[in-house]
């Protein structure tokens, strides 16, 4: 009894872990699907202000346009350093405190589209064109700043591309040399190898360019030559036989 009731527990257990891996795999998918729908609403919210903006910029004069159109100044100038830098900091992550410079101008730069916003509202008309040069003048500074920060990075990469592509230009150009002399070996330097390799075969003290001289074999087998005779030498006695 005891053996199946702990089979039973342990079944119960596996059953209850696939039931919970199974509940987080789920919240896992909905958090993901609903991230989605939420980046989906997002970008198409901020496409319609876009276009809203630009039509209010082209349409309109006087405050309501001028209004429209340094929001969307901001806005545009915003968004394409921040895709710049999210870009560039994938290949280069010493752009990572550049973001950081970044976010705290986006506190800024979002908080004079809100008051823009706002006073596209206000019916007061008088009152916002007296402080739209102050507005102007905060809108020029935070899109220099943008502007500032996304043609460095630009800058940057185009620069380490260029490095990058020299090296290897001169890379080639060394690989390249190299197989054109390979190709091209002259006849005097396979003659000095030749040379080289018969000098390496012949043995210490022989004549170069000949080939190495028998050893002289025992005296049995080669008798030594006659010693030469000279005109005031005697002649030798001949042996006397018994």
């Amino acid at each position: 009894m005891e053996a199946g009731a702990l089979v039973i527990i342990f079944a119960l257990l596996v059953l209850f872990s696939f039931l919970g891996l199974g509940a987080w795999a789920t919240v896992k998918a909905v958090g993901a699907a609903k991230r989605g729908v939420d980046r989906t609403i997002t970008q198409a919210r901020r496409t319609v202000e876009d276009t809203t903006l630009k039509a209010k910029s082209l349409g309109q004069v006087g405050v309501t346009a001028s209004l429209a159109q340094l929001r969307l100044d901001l806005r545009t100038s915003m968004r394409a350093t921040q895709q710049a830098l999210h870009d560039g900091v994938r290949s280069d992550p010493s752009l990572k405190e550049s973001i950081g410079l970044f976010e705290r101008l986006s506190a800024h730069g979002r908080e004079l589209d809100d008051e823009l916003r706002r006073l596209e509202q206000e019916p007061d008309r008088k009152r916002i064109a007296a402080i739209l040069p102050e507005l102007r003048e905060r809108a020029a500074t935070i899109k220099q700043s943008a502007d500032s920060l996304r043609w460095a990075a630009r800058e940057r990469a185009r620069r380490f591309a260029e490095d990058e592509l020299s090296s290897l230009s001169e890379q080639i150009e060394v690989e390249s040399g190299a197989l054109r002399d390979w190709s091209r070996e002259s006849v005097d330097d396979l003659a000095a190898a030749a040379a080289a390799w018969d000098a390496a075969q012949t043995p210490p003290g022989a004549a170069p360019g000949r080939g190495a001289q028998a050893e002289p074999g025992p005296a049995a087998l080669n008798p030594t030559a006659p010693a030469p005779s000279y005109p005031w030498q005697k002649a030798p006695r001949p042996e006397t036989t018994t």
